[in-house]
């Protein structure tokens, strides 16, 4: 399993952490709390296929989101990186586009 992590700057991570949740638990397994969340990616659930597999786990912090992904090979993780981005990257659109540095 490879793994990439960013943490990535704004006082309302919590609030985006629940957000990102909630919109990914119609079609993915979801769990979560206001301070952490854990969001797996699968080939083919409910219906919708998704390009990766892999999971994505978020912490909040009072001044930052932390954001893990983890997937089989290079390309799950490149893939799931890009969708962490832009979702969050939409639900803060006032802040967008948030710094990503993934390490």
């Amino acid at each position: 399993m490879i793994e990439s992590v960013a943490q990535v700057p704004t006082a309302h991570a919590s609030k985006y952490l629940q957000q990102l949740c909630k919109h990914w638990s119609h079609n993915l397994a979801v769990e979560f709390t206001a301070e952490r969340g854990t969001v797996t990616f699968a080939a083919d659930m409910k219906g919708t296929v998704f390009p990766s597999e892999g999971t994505l786990e978020m912490v909040a912090h009072p001044e930052t989101l932390e954001m893990r992904v983890a997937g089989a090979n290079e390309e799950h993780v490149a893939r799931l990186q890009t969708v962490a981005a832009r979702h969050l990257d939409r639900f803060a659109f006032r802040e967008a586009p948030l710094p990503f540095e993934w390490a």
